[in-house]
């Protein structure tokens, strides 16, 4: 099992703001994404990861989000093991998120 990553809810947030060049990817289900997402996050479900990766750049930094960061570190290990250099998983989900939410 690779080794990724946790990146703060707060050091995503300061990334956010300075326009840093990171895909946010919200893995969580269409009814926990309703109560608002993180700004500039994708949709995509951890069920369809394994699809959507070949339609993402691998060049790219990804920070990885689900409701508590269990899921989103399965699909952070899984888009390491499939080639993806930087991915991290954003620590404590959005349990811990205390930003702004986009609905």
């Amino acid at each position: 099992m690779s080794y990724i990553k946790e990146i703060t809810p707060q050091e995503v947030e300061q990334k956010i703001e300075k326009n840093e060049d990171i895909t946010v990817i919200d893995v969580r289900e269409d009814e926990e994404v309703a109560q608002g997402m993180v700004p500039t996050a994708k949709h995509i479900r951890l069920g369809d990861i394994p699809q959507a990766i070949d339609d993402l750049p691998k060049d790219q930094q990804y920070v990885m989000i689900c409701r508590s960061g269990r899921r989103s570190m399965n699909a952070a290990e899984f888009m390491s093991e499939k080639g993806f250099a930087n991915v991290v998983n954003m620590e404590g989900g959005m349990l811990k998120w205390n930003g702004e939410l986009v609905f």
